[in-house]
């Protein structure tokens, strides 16, 4: 406790009054003592992540959640032991990331009890929206009628104020006008949409009640707690307004408060940044975040597969910081967004990765640009599903799951924690009907689904669906069983030339050689002589010296 209210002083400088400060103490003592218990400490090979939405599935006369629910413990219960609920809470745009209400759960999905119900087959990550509220909260509205409340919730700037240094992740207006009661005009900052108006942490008041939220989700049984776009909580107009030192200090005190109350609850910041300002999260390597997203490793699989040539997916891993026992990152290639490009400046020229936007957007992908200061627009996101991101629309099914399978086996090898989003394990394409009718690009991979829907298409053998599924969930059984692929065991990236990436994972006899040619030609390999066990399939194999790799095959290799 010594520590959340070293970080209050220190965030509010003098602001917080002593009944300010005991109110806070209290609440946050009475959580502690409703919740009553430890999450798992840290992380092993067993950690697997399945991301949806909760509303992914639909059946006539029943909440979503129970669908779901039903769903997860039928087919994949088995391979995944932690859920990511995308935000389930009441919204009004951005499929739920317009927050209107942070403590009540969508009616269409379910109540609490649906919660609670699915975290007693696995363990549930939460999604903290921590930055922005929907315009059509009560929050908001109240601020537009007047309530003195909430007249400091918000930012409203005058409209000419400069603010060129801020750091834009969208082409839209930083400033949005609103009409308030009294028929004054508000210039509300809004960093992401003109319907996700951003929370002013200066003012304590929201930290009173944000912190609130925060204490609502660890009652409800989330284990893990993603900081959904936690890098721009704090404006200060004449700098970048992003991962400012009060928005470390905001990611320290929520940590503490996690730790006081719920230990073992893992904090995941999502912070779409440098290496370098990304890893800050972790701060000493105990008091801000546990885990970070790793951003560059979807598009870096990505452009390796497309170009045939590993070198510059093998230097960035060479170089990576190692994952520590109490730090690690967390690893995915497809997510609710699309396919961040911002990570890959500084890893490839700028010509080649528009090269690789222009190649995916002929194949139907769809770009998202952002402004920059000085008036021009940079692309920084391809919105597509990873089936078809890593194909062309003429390849045929047989192809398609190779290069698909070559680049989860990536993933599921790689240092960290692997989340796959729930489109990639049900083998999804395009959907560029749902991004019509949406409006908007990122619905192109977040289709919903009729249960009967799928599970009839997951009973067609033949099916890419089934086909994906199948093998998804193989080789995810094989990953958990396996001791070198913990978060933290080492990885030592070797040099196989252009068209293989390879590396090694663990030490002694629970070492693993991961092999994968990235290039649609038979490549040999030179490898230790022994016998070795081919994983997924556990056949074994006397090796002479030399492999011979397939077009796009993926090789893990135990001695």
């Amino acid at each position: 406790m010594d520590v959340i209210q070293g970080l209050l002083k220190e965030i509010y400088a003098g602001k917080l009054s002593a009944v300010f400060l005991d109110d806070l103490i209290t609440r946050i003592e009475v959580a502690r003592k409703q919740i009553g218990y430890s999450a798992k400490q840290g992380w092993d090979e067993n950690d697997v992540v399945l991301i949806t939405y909760a509303d992914q599935f639909t059946q006539k006369d029943k909440k979503t959640l129970s669908v779901f629910n039903a769903f997860y413990q039928q087919y994949l219960g088995d391979v995944f032991n932690i859920v990511h609920l995308l935000p389930f809470y009441p919204y009004s745009s951005d499929d739920g990331f317009s927050v209107m209400d942070y403590q009540q759960v969508n009616p269409v999905a379910g109540g609490w009890d649906d919660i609670r119900a699915l975290g007693q087959s696995t363990r549930l990550m939460f999604d903290y929206v921590c930055n922005h509220i929907s315009a059509g909260s009560e929050w908001f509205k109240h601020y537009l009628a007047g309530n003195p409340k909430y007249e400091n919730y918000f930012l409203s700037l005058d409209a000419n104020t400069d603010l060129s240094a801020v750091t834009r992740p969208r082409r839209s207006p930083l400033l949005t006008p609103f009409c308030v009661d009294n028929g004054e005009t508000r210039h509300v900052w809004t960093t992401f949409s003109a319907d996700q108006i951003d929370l002013n942490f200066a003012h304590p008041d929201v930290l009173r009640d944000m912190l609130d939220v925060l204490l609502r989700y660890l009652s409800e049984g989330a284990e893990y707690v993603r900081l959904d776009a936690v890098g721009y909580m704090w404006k200060t107009p004449g700098t970048s307004c992003i991962n400012l030192p009060e928005t470390h200090l905001l990611v320290k005190l929520f940590r503490a408060v996690v730790d006081y109350v719920s230990p073992g609850t893992v904090i995941i910041t999502e912070t779409n940044v440098p290496h370098q300002d990304n890893i800050s999260y972790f701060g000493n390597g105990f008091d801000e975040a546990q885990m970070v997203y790793q951003f560059p490793l979807p598009p870096l699989v990505l452009h390796a597969i497309h170009s045939e040539n590993a070198t510059t997916l093998a230097r960035w891993a060479a170089d990576l910081d190692g994952c520590t026992p109490a730090t690690t990152f967390f690893n995915f290639l497809a997510s609710h967004d699309g396919i961040g490009l911002n990570p890959l400046r500084g890893l490839l020229p700028e010509p080649e990765i528009l090269r690789l936007v222009d190649a995916l957007q002929q194949e139907g992908a769809r770009v998202s640009f952002k402004n920059n200061p000085d008036g021009s627009s940079t692309p920084y996101e391809v919105n597509v599903t990873y089936m078809d991101a890593l194909n062309r629309q003429g390849d045929h099914d047989d192809l398609r799951l190779r290069r698909f399978m070559l680049a989860h086996a990536i993933l599921l090898a790689f240092p960290g924690v692997p989340a796959l989003y729930i489109q990639s394990i049900l083998g999804s394409r395009n959907d560029i009907e749902g991004m019509e009718s949406a409006g908007h690009n990122r619905a192109i991979n977040r289709q919903k689904y009729d249960i009967a829907h799928i599970e009839q298409a997951l009973s067609e053998p033949d099916s890419l669906r089934a086909r994906v599924f199948r093998a998804l969930k193989a080789l995810i059984a094989c990953r958990i069983k396996q001791p070198a692929f913990h978060p933290s065991a080492p990885m030592q990236v070797m040099d196989y030339g252009d068209s293989v990436f390879a590396f090694i994972r663990g030490r002694g006899r629970d070492e693993i050689m991961c092999l994968f040619n990235v290039s649609g030609k038979k490549v040999e390999a030179e490898i230790p002589a022994g016998h070795y066990q081919i994983l997924p399939d556990n056949e074994g194999w006397q090796c002479e010296g030399e492999i011979i790799l397939e077009p796009y095959q993926a090789v893990w290799l135990r001695r």
